[in-house]
């Protein structure tokens, strides 16, 4: 239930609080007044867009904020767990809000945290029902109809239908995947040798990232072997050569033994120079160890068993490969393991084409079962709602309607089943029924959706919102729809905005919207109503004023009369 609804700078209204109560609840006022900006700020409360222009003028930014009873077991939905956590416990309020800033910006939150505006609808969804003349007009829709159908079927049905819906969306499913499978098969050789192909090239050559640097660093010294060479030849000679060079007593290892024998001439007689000696000694014996490594990586040089031509051919592999596949050997590697999976796959399109096979036979058995079962439960329940739609109309002066529910089969079977809903009515006597959507006026279809409300399930929402749903009706037609209204008003809370002053005298609670005309910017007020006021209201709904003693009377009989 609605318990309060709270609106500032929207439109007209700069600050309005209505405080709802059960039944009937109705909202009257001039022409003009702005009785529709209530309808809008629930359309905002309930996550829908914000038009242009909604904010007051002046305002930095239009505010609306309900506070919700929510009914038991409402909310225990599996499609709210993300709220789950900002949702109220049993009996607790649940307050939604929305600011719209004047350039278009909106905001929206869910016990006064930041939420989204589908939030707003997944809740709002569940707690109001909104019908406006645009509701009326979609009861013309065939799918409308057989929601309506649907709803009067039950909570079983229901169920079996959102079943049915899953049970054919997974048999679609599976008709595509057989579909793609046997396209598969049709191409499998021709795709296997090119899978095939592609990773024999690979396995050939078993690239590795460390191989890369180590053939990369290989064929620089390849293309540099002269010149590595003659570096540690001449290194080494310089250090301890050998051959005539030695016996001449060259290089810097022989004059380094030169210096240790001078030094080794007056050991012991000045530690210093002993321990400058020791260094001589370090220094001669490093040189002619660096020289006989010089030599040997020279030597080694020329023992290389790999010729660069060979380094070439290996890299230009790797090469090529990481042109086609990516560009580095991580992404080699990946495409050869997709290779991998994609053969397994053909490998196996025979095994999963049967056992894909036997999945969509019987899933189409279990939908044509499900089918079935919705087709029987929609026949049987057609006629009993005729029925009872017929005696509803009955009661909203349309005693001459007669209403029939045809159920036209689909050419195609779709989500909700095999066959369609069709109303068709008749609101004289003797004339033959035909389609709701050839025959009805605004006020009838306002009256045949009343009549649906009053036969439907007491499932859903709790709160009916109604935009003047009396557009187009008048006289004794006009009480009747408003019994209509404070009935449903038994079970649910009623929101009605209304011009008829038979459906206002019905209401538990009456709310007025009045504009002021005397300002530089229009302003408009809502206050309840109670006693005298509601006399008055009535008076002026009538066309009258306080001073016309028949229109006072005939308000307050309707008062009577409620």
């Amino acid at each position: 239930m609605l318990l309060e609804l709270r609106i500032e700078n929207l439109l007209l209204i700069e600050r309005a609080e209505l405080r709802l109560g059960p039944g009937l609840n109705t909202l009257t006022g001039e022409t003009g007044a702005g009785k529709t900006m209530l309808a809008k700020a629930l359309d905002l409360l309930l996550g829908g867009r914000p038009p242009a222009g909604i904010v007051r003028p002046g305002a930095s930014e239009a505010y609306v904020e309900g506070v919700f009873l929510p009914p038991a077991g409402s909310l225990d939905d599996p499609e709210l767990e993300e709220l789950r956590e900002r949702l109220p416990e049993a009996e607790e309020e649940l307050v939604l809000a929305r600011r719209v800033a004047a350039g278009g910006r909106s905001r929206a939150f869910v016990q006064g945290r930041s939420a989204t505006a589908a939030d707003l609808r997944e809740l709002g969804g569940r707690l109001i029902s909104f019908y406006g003349q645009h509701e009326h007009r979609r009861l013309t829709l065939v799918s409308a109809q057989l929601e309506a159908l649907d709803a009067y079927c039950g909570p079983e049905h229901l169920a079996a239908r959102r079943e049915f819906a899953t049970a054919h969306l997974r048999a679609a499913g599976l008709r595509r995947e057989l579909d793609e499978l046997r396209g598969v098969a049709a191409a499998r050789e021709r795709d296997r040798d090119l899978l095939d192909f592609e990773l024999g090239e690979i396995d050939e050559l078993a690239p590795s990232e460390d191989e890369l640097q180590e053939l990369t660093g290989t064929r620089e010294r390849l293309r540099r072997l002269d010149a590595l060479r003659h570096a540690a030849g001449s290194g080494a000679e310089a250090l301890a050569p050998e051959g005539a060079a030695a016996e001449a007593g060259g290089g810097a290892a022989t004059l380094i033994a030169e210096g240790e024998r001078l030094a080794g001439a007056v050991a012991g007689v000045d530690p210093e120079l002993d321990r400058l000696a020791e260094r001589l000694s370090a220094l001669r014996i490093e040189a002619e160890d660096l020289g006989t490594e010089l030599r040997r990586y020279e030597q080694d040089l020329e023992a290389e068993p790999q010729s660069l031509e060979e380094i070439e051919e290996r890299l230009e592999r790797y090469d090529r490969l990481l042109r086609k596949h990516g560009g580095s050997v991580a992404a080699v590697l990946a495409h050869a393991e997709r290779c991998r999976s994609e053969r397994d796959r053909l490998d196996h399109a025979e095994v999963a084409l049967e056992e894909t096979g036997a999945a969509l036979k019987h899933a189409e058995a279990a939908e044509e079962e499900l089918a079935g079962a919705l087709g029987a439960s929609r026949g049987a329940a057609a006629p009993r709602l005729a029925e009872d739609v017929r005696t509803e109309l009955s009661e909203l002066a349309m005693d001459e309607a007669s209403f029939a529910v045809d159920l036209p089969r689909r050419e195609r079977r779709g989500q909700a089943g095999d066959e369609d809903a069709e109303f068709s009515v008749a609101f004289n006597r003797g004339m033959s029924a035909t389609p709701l959507r050839e025959t009805a006026s605004g006020g009838e279809l306002s009256r045949v959706m009343l009549a649906l409300l009053g036969v439907a399930s007491a499932s859903g929402p709790q709160t009916l919102v109604f935009d003047e749903v009396d557009s187009g009706v008048g006289g004794q037609a006009a009480r009747a729809v408003g019994e209509k209204l404070r009935s449903l008003g038994r079970d649910r809370q009623v929101l009605c905005i209304t011009h008829l002053p038979q459906v206002a005298s019905l209401a538990d609670t009456h709310f007025r919207i009045e504009k002021a005309s005397d300002e530089s910017i229009a302003r408009a007020s809502v206050d309840r109503l109670a006693g005298e006021e509601v006399v008055e209201e009535l008076c002026r709904m009538l066309g009258a004023d306080l001073a016309d003693s028949g229109a006072r009377r005939h308000a307050e009989e309707l008062l009577a009369a409620a």
